[in-house]
């Protein structure tokens, strides 16, 4: 299957779809672990398929969303200050190494 094709399909069609595209792939699962699939390459066509459904049924749902969000403007805020470090004081072996001469 070609996602061109499956743009043209509607959402309830690619939801009936997806719903059998993983019933086959759990079937041929299922199946090679009991050792009746003759053929592998199944499992692995079924499940770029239905990548392909919940793709377009996701873009679907995303474009639907924004059309009946309204615009929302974010303002964009300045980083946080960054703190200045403190300079470190001399270790007291130092201190006593230099009260010592």
């Amino acid at each position: 299957m070609k996602a061109k094709d499956l743009r043209e399909r509607s959402q309830e069609d690619l939801k009936e779809l997806e719903k059998s595209l993983a019933k086959d792939t759990f079937t041929a699962r299922f199946k090679n672990f009991t050792n009746r699939l003759d053929d592998t390459s199944t499992i692995n066509k079924t499940k770029r398929d239905l990548a392909r459904v919940k793709t377009l049924l996701r873009q679907a749902a995303l474009n639907a969303a924004a059309a009946a969000a309204p615009a929302v403007k974010v303002e964009a805020k300045a980083p946080p200050a960054a703190k200045k470090k403190t300079e470190k004081k001399p270790a007291k072996k130092a201190a006593a190494k230099s009260e010592a001469k």
